[in-house]
């Protein structure tokens, strides 16, 4: 098991990181489209990224956490597929990238499961970390996570309860089921401006087929 993010080079494990640096002309080029979804709100600032049809893992948290408030969630697509999932925290573009780990709070059920978490029904989801404990049945929980994804057209948001602005964001993954990576992308003071979960489609921040850029 890896100590800290900081043993790795998050450049060397995703070569997408430079996609956010391109102009949307240049991501035009590049076959690459984004969308932005709708806010998730994040009270606790504590935010869990999962296949929301996958139970008994505990579905932990990242590490880090971020200021409490309501994000955009961006989509970035290409070759028909969902390429990346994007929650974006302030304006401007990152000056370092950290791979996003998840918090240990307990044994790892499987060896990478602190650096990725695994899809294997070709959805995943962004959520508060309250979100899981805003039911108090977990089967519950589990049905609700359930039925939004089987109501999904590629992506979407739901809320839970009426009156609660707490919501979750899910969207289809890449070419589907698999282990997937998040990168912070941080600022010049070491604050995020970018959370972003690579489903490997984009090559070197690239979305076209075939012969594309170096």
């Amino acid at each position: 098991m890896v100590a800290s993010p900081a043993d790795w080079d998050a450049s060397e494990v995703s070569s997408n990181l430079g996609v956010f640096a391109l102009s949307e002309a240049e991501m035009a080029e590049r076959k690459i489209a984004a969308t932005t979804i709708g806010e998730l709100e994040l009270p606790t600032g504590e935010i869990v990224a999962c296949d929301p049809l996958i139970t008994g893992l505990g579905r932990p948290a990242f590490s880090r956490k971020v200021k409490p408030g309501r994000y955009p969630v961006m989509l970035l697509q290409a070759q028909g597929r969902i390429a990346a999932a994007v929650l974006r925290f302030g304006t401007g573009l990152p000056v370092s990238w950290e791979l996003a780990t998840f918090a240990r709070d307990r044994p790892p059920v499987y060896e990478s499961e602190f650096l990725e978490f695994i899809v294997d029904d070709a959805v995943a989801s962004f959520m508060d970390k309250s979100l899981l404990t805003l039911m108090t049945d977990q089967e519950e929980l589990d049905d609700y996570l359930a039925d939004v994804a089987w109501s999904l057209d590629r992506f979407g948001m739901d809320s839970p309860m009426e009156g609660n602005p707490l919501n979750v964001a899910m969207f289809d993954t890449g070419f589907g089921d698999g282990g997937y990576k998040s990168f912070w992308g941080l600022d010049a003071t070491g604050e995020p401006l970018v959370l972003m979960t690579d489903f490997e489609v984009l090559e070197n921040a690239d979305g076209r087929e075939g012969d594309r850029a170096s």
